[in-house]
């Protein structure tokens, strides 16, 4: 939801679907495939019934994938074992290939910048795990840090998983993780995302919740520009509304916890909840 508002920011470039699904070439190949994706493609997500198309901001994992062959989703695809793929995951690559991974990552965003002359907007939650090697690379990069109640998160990531893995999985050891699995992970990458984003300038780096965006979105992106020191324009704010507008009968995924996963949860991420004041 906050990927695809920003999205509507005249300023601003989020890598497309079909820039991540051909990042080697996009700047020449679009006219070429466009017939081919269009008749290939749905019009909405699997998981959440988000709208998709091959112009519409995709997160950009799926490119560096392809340029680099290091990734977390190889695991997700070929995994080599039943258990939850994210489990002991590398999300940088160590010595020469770590400098490669940044490399092939500036060179995917200088295309972007070369076809849009914009700031380029980046939405990958990998990314929570990579935040030294970015402030590196990107010296005045701006980090946004959105949260939303684990009662929500933890059994929509369960539910994105089982559907991904349908879709993707190239051999016989798919599995879905539990709550218990999960909530551990989503703790432990909270810790590290927060130990790693306290040397960034205050100016830079800006927290939200899902919950009060959902209620008031042009307020909170109001707010959370002027934190980052963005301009939030005129015509930014009338193509935000032109957005909400058209989305307007957009209906969420509704998940139902039993009392026993809740305290799961609440054990588990109680540190969390009580961060972001969900108890």
């Amino acid at each position: 939801m906050l990927h695809q508002m920003m999205a509507q920011d005249p300023e601003l470039a989020a890598p497309t679907l079909f820039q991540v699904a051909l990042p080697g070439n996009f700047l020449v190949s679009y006219r070429f495939y466009q017939p081919i994706f269009n008749m290939m493609m749905g019009t909405s997500r699997p998981m959440d019934n988000v709208k998709i198309g091959m112009d519409e901001p995709q997160e950009d994992e799926y490119a560096l994938f392809r340029l680099t062959t290091f990734s977390p989703l190889e695991q997700l695809i070929f995994p080599s074992n039943r258990e939850y793929f994210l489990k002991g995951a590398e999300f940088i690559p160590e010595g020469r290939s770590a400098d490669q991974w940044g490399r092939s990552l500036l060179d995917f965003y200088k295309k972007i910048h070369f076809a849009s002359h914009k700031r380029i907007l980046s939405k990958n939650p990998f990314n929570s795990l990579r935040i030294p090697l970015l402030a590196k690379l990107f010296p005045e990069a701006r980090f946004i840090h959105i949260v939303r109640h684990p009662f929500d998160v933890v059994p929509s990531t369960r539910h994105l998983w089982s559907v991904v893995q349908k879709q993707n999985v190239l051999n016989r050891n798919s599995y879905t993780p539990t709550i218990d699995e999960i909530s551990r992970f989503f703790s432990q990458m909270t810790n590290t995302l927060l130990h790693d984003l306290s040397p960034i300038p205050e100016e830079r780096y800006a927290e939200i919740r899902y919950e009060d965006l959902e209620k008031d979105p042009v307020g909170s992106l109001r707010t959370l520009y002027r934190k980052l020191d963005l301009p939030f324009t005129d015509r930014y704010e009338n193509q935000l509304n032109g957005f909400i507008s058209s989305n307007s009968d957009y209906k969420k995924n509704i998940f139902v916890l039993a009392d026993e996963e809740k305290e799961v949860i609440a054990d588990i991420m109680r540190i969390y909840m009580e961060r972001y004041g969900y108890t």
